[in-house]
């Protein structure tokens, strides 16, 4: 009998490749704020009621760091409460819940890559709710996947790969942060971990490795060396821009908030994540995080989905 997958987010970089990665494994519904509005917990009660499913796979989130800081009631509500209770649904029918929290749940001061048993210490409400939110998940459903993730990106939605792309084509120079470190990762990746995971699941078997992981490309950069690395691989793949890498210019964070980029949150200075953990478990080894901006890229070019 083939299993049902629920997908939350529909819509979002994330929920768009969980749609593909996942299609195989069984009958997929992907559900989008319209038909599922996370600030409203009886919808969430009756979308799971309705579709009965095997798997819930929860990538619907308020990510924006500013608005979360602006509202922060709204923030806990979506990313924190509403988390906890997608779990308790899925723990009342016996299904694996599948959720994303966010290197923003640590501070940023240490100097290495964070492991999961690092004790977090947000900076900011956008970092406080996906804490509350990952906490949760593990407290209503033991039968949970939590994967941290880094700096995502994707081919369609809003990320700071498909923002620069537009920058790239203006005329004036360019003030990117040097001192914030991560690694930028695709969501078609997450995506391909996902659902590498829950076929695993699916398959049955004693042992499945319940828990929080870490979830990232390997290597690190700066938001400065990650523009630099996206202009250089525009150029090559042939878009139209104005901008070298010699325009870009890198500027400290505690000088990067003005009149013209206005900001009210405090980021990471590392934001950089180790997943041996998730290596150990399932056998997954992350690709260089330049990779995936070329492979993003080469889809974006292909797709003609410039705007």
């Amino acid at each position: 009998m083939l299993k049902k997958i629920l997908v939350l987010g529909r819509d979002g970089q994330l929920g768009f490749e969980l749609r593909r990665s996942l299609a195989p494994l069984g009958i997929v519904a992907a559900v989008g704020k319209s038909e599922c509005d996370l600030t409203y917990p009886l919808q969430l009660a009756r979308v799971v009621r309705r579709e009965k499913p095997d798997v819930i796979v929860n990538a619907a989130a308020l990510t924006s760091v500013e608005r979360a800081e602006e509202d922060v009631v709204r923030a806990m509500r979506i990313n924190g409460e509403a988390a906890g209770e997608l779990a308790a649904l899925a723990a009342s029918r016996g299904a694996l819940i599948v959720h994303y929290s966010s290197d923003y749940v640590f501070d940023g001061a240490k100097p290495d890559p964070y492991v999961e048993t690092d004790t977090p210490a947000p900076l900011n409400a956008y970092g406080r709710s996906k804490l509350a939110g990952e906490r949760a998940v593990q407290v209503m459903n033991p039968a949970h996947l939590v994967f941290r993730t880094s700096w995502i990106y994707g081919v369609f939605g809003n990320s700071f790969l498909r923002s620069m792309l537009m920058a790239l084509r203006q005329p004036e120079p360019l003030r990117v942060v040097s001192d914030q470190r991560g690694a930028p990762t695709g969501a078609a990746f997450v995506a391909d971990v996902t659902a590498f995971a829950v076929a695993r699941y699916l398959r049955g078997g004693d042992g499945f490795p319940f828990g929080l992981y870490h979830l990232a490309a390997a290597g690190h950069a700066s938001w400065h060396e990650y523009a630099c690395f996206v202009a250089e691989q525009a150029r090559i793949a042939g878009l139209s821009i104005t901008l070298t890498p010699a325009d870009i210019q890198p500027v400290p964070s505690s000088q990067y908030p003005s009149s013209q980029y206005p900001s009210t949150a405090r980021r990471p200075l590392n934001s950089c994540l180790d997943t041996g953990l998730l290596e150990r478990q399932f056998g997954i080894h992350s690709p260089p995080w330049r990779d995936g901006v070329r492979h993003a890229l080469a889809a974006i070019v292909g797709s003609r989905n410039l705007a």
